[in-house]
């Protein structure tokens, strides 16, 4: 098992360079800096900039400037906001993208589960094919369609929920929807076709034959198996979900890390696009970890050596 993790960890952290370089250099190909766009920046102040931020030094000493100064903790200064960092953004945006990502993540178990097994359980009836056309069209929909259906029918013609904020409870239900719609969709077409590839096997029939009720045969042995392809999606979704989405932020106006993306690429500011994306891919591994721990305790024959 340490031997195990202790390689896992190794193979982390070479994606995490990877991911920094391969970010690096596609940030600093799109032409133009994090000055250029603006326009009240004349030709002196904007070369006294890049001489202040190290922006006029080679990429390779760019590139291993930022990455002492990552070891140390520090994502640096933003370029476009005065006196703010990207550390701030992250303390003050994540608690939010986290809130909503944590009610999005509820709302996905409890409908995509529940959804998943009643279409197995019911394979070629109407409950199935009705759940299976939903599944397919929350799949297709884009996220911010959804939101912006959402907002139009309950916000601009029923007026019944707020557009904007999470000020309270009501403003979370558009956003969660929006946010988790694809997942849901996914989970549930995911966990139905998992569920009666298992209720096909060979100790299902003799469970059945044993006499035990549909109820215990579904709950004690089919369902447990079948949750593993779930928990495999589950954890890159757990990391996307609690990161934030950029564009359902955007959208609904919500405070998150997202939001301080989306603006830190469209004003090429290069140290919140490097933070931004160190600490979700960071993230993201470190759930997909997770998910390979939560193997182990629900299926007893797997084993890490």
């Amino acid at each position: 098992m340490v031997k195990y993790f202790a390689k896992r960890l190794g193979m982390t952290l070479a994606a995490m360079l990877a991911i920094i370089l391969i970010t690096f250099c596609l940030m600093h190909a799109v032409p133009g800096g994090p000055f250029t766009s603006d326009r009240k920046v004349t030709p002196e102040v904007e070369a006294a900039l890049n001489e202040k931020y190290g922006l006029n030094d080679p990429l390779p000493v760019q590139f291993v400037n930022y990455l002492g100064g990552l070891l140390h903790g520090d994502l640096g200064p933003s370029y476009k906001y005065t006196g703010k960092t990207v550390n701030e953004f992250i303390v003050n945006g994540f608690p939010v993208s986290a809130r909503l990502g944590a009610a999005t993540i509820l709302f996905v178990l409890l409908a995509a589960l529940p959804m998943g097994i009643l279409a197995a359980v019911k394979n070629g009836r109407w409950q199935d094919m009705g759940i299976m056309a939903v599944a397919t069209v929350g799949v297709t929909i884009p996220s911010f369609v959804i939101a912006s259906i959402l907002i139009y029918l309950f916000s601009f013609k029923l007026g019944w929920l707020p557009t904007y904020g999470l000020d309270s409870w009501k403003g979370y239900i558009l956003p969660v929807i929006a946010l988790g719609g694809y997942s849901v969709s996914y989970l549930a077409r995911l966990t139905r076709s998992s569920l009666l590839e298992v209720m096909g096997q060979d100790y299902i029939r003799t469970a059945r034959a044993k006499g035990l009720s549909e109820f215990k045969v579904i709950t004690r042995h089919a369902l447990r198996n079948a949750l593993l392809p779930v928990i495999t999606v589950l954890g890159p979704t757990v990391a996307n979900l609690l990161t934030g989405s950029f564009v359902v932020e955007k959208i609904f106006a919500i405070p998150g890390l997202g939001v301080h993306f989306v603006n830190s690429v469209s004003q090429r500011d290069y140290t919140t696009i490097m933070g931004v994306t160190v600490f979700y891919a960071a993230f993201l591994m470190a759930m997909v970890l997770v998910v390979d721990v939560f193997y182990c305790l629900i299926d007893p024959r797997i084993k890490y050596e």
